[in-house]
């Protein structure tokens, strides 16, 4: 009896692993959309399959609880004349954070009664470009284009409360025209302590930090690069060492030459995908929870494509335009576009 209840468990737990690890195959998908006028959207917090959270182009702070069925949107200006121009969006228990582009840089944290701005910066080259939180909800980063010779990094230790500009000494050098990209707040991905950054334009490399943005190390990456509309636009990580990174030429979006590299080693080094194998251009990938790295989606403005083999081959399963998708679990997904908000749902 005691050898029949071993076998029992053991065969139940080879059935459940094999379930778990199913390879899913999508020809098509379908995405419900809500318009959304005159806004651009490329900043989701995806809180649950009926919660959402964007940050647009028009300082407008728009959230739903039903699932899109409604809406409620705040505007936000600065001195009554500056119309903050949202593009990165971040959540902890403290509320809200969302992030303008341009001069001056304006860090808001927005809660259900007010909205406070934590951090301010004024410079003729300021742009910030994307931000997030680590898991322990204290440890914050935001990424901003280069103001003097070193990426613009800003870090927070307390929640959010309170923000702090790196020095360059602390950071590695850029390249005359290096900087970041602003397309759908991913060109961050963080993983426990571990934070990865993406750049793009004269170069296309990663830098990472594994003691919450402290200290830094830079790694080159064979994605096409040279010149401003070129480089890494997204990247992801599953775990510590395995990672995507995507992007290609804005210009050129119809064209997948060296626009998508992979990482098993912590993002050291970076192995092209095949040129012949689309995604064309794209502002964000992410994979699916909880398919041991083997789906994908990517997207961007040429549509929606989806692999499931960690990668290394795609299909295109819409055509639809957006610029970021978010999951909050296998199955439900929230994406974001020129003034739209979409809902994936997978079955």
């Amino acid at each position: 009896m005691k050898h029949f209840s071993i076998l029992f468990l053991i065969t139940l737990f080879i059935f459940s692993c094999k379930k778990e690890n199913t390879v899913r195959n999508f020809e098509t998908i379908k995405i419900t959309e809500f318009k959304k006028d005159s806004t651009s959207i490329r900043a989701i917090e995806a809180i649950s399959e009926n919660e959402l959270i964007f940050a647009g182009s028009k300082g407008d702070i728009s959230t739903t609880k039903d699932g899109g069925k409604t809406w409620k949107t705040k505007y936000l200006k600065h001195n009554d004349s500056i119309t903050p121009h949202f593009r990165s969006i971040a959540m902890n228990n403290n509320g809200v954070f969302a992030l303008s582009i341009a001069n001056p840089a304006l860090l808001y944290n927005i809660n259900l009664d007010n909205e406070t701005i934590v951090y301010t910066e004024k410079h003729e080259k300021v742009f910030y470009d994307c931000i997030k939180f680590f898991t322990d909800g204290k440890h914050g980063i935001a990424v901003g284009d280069p103001t003097d010779d070193c990426p613009s990094l800003i870090l927070t230790s307390d929640g959010g409360k309170n923000w702090t500009k790196l020095p360059c000494s602390k950071l590695p050098k850029f390249k005359e025209g290096e900087a970041f990209f602003a397309a759908s707040n991913t060109n961050i991905t963080i993983y426990n302590k571990t934070v990865w950054i993406a750049s793009g334009g004269t170069k296309a490399r990663i830098l990472k930090s594994t003691d919450y943005g402290n200290t830094w190390v830079i790694y080159n990456t064979p994605i096409i690069q040279g010149h401003g509309p070129q480089g890494i636009y997204s990247i992801d990580f599953y775990d510590e060492n395995n990672g995507y990174a995507i992007g290609g030429d804005y210009s050129k979006p119809n064209d997948n030459c060296a626009n998508k590299a992979i990482t098993s080693d912590g993002g050291k080094t970076w192995t092209l995908v095949a040129d012949n194998q689309n995604p064309n251009y794209k502002s964000c990938v992410q994979y699916v929870p909880n398919t041991n790295g083997k789906e994908i989606f990517a997207v961007g403005k040429t549509g929606v494509s989806f692999s499931n083999d960690g990668g290394h081959t795609w299909k295109d399963v819409s055509k639809e335009s957006y610029y970021a998708i978010q999951f909050v679990n296998k199955n439900t997904a929230w994406l974001s576009g020129p003034q739209k908000i979409g809902k994936l749902v997978l079955n």
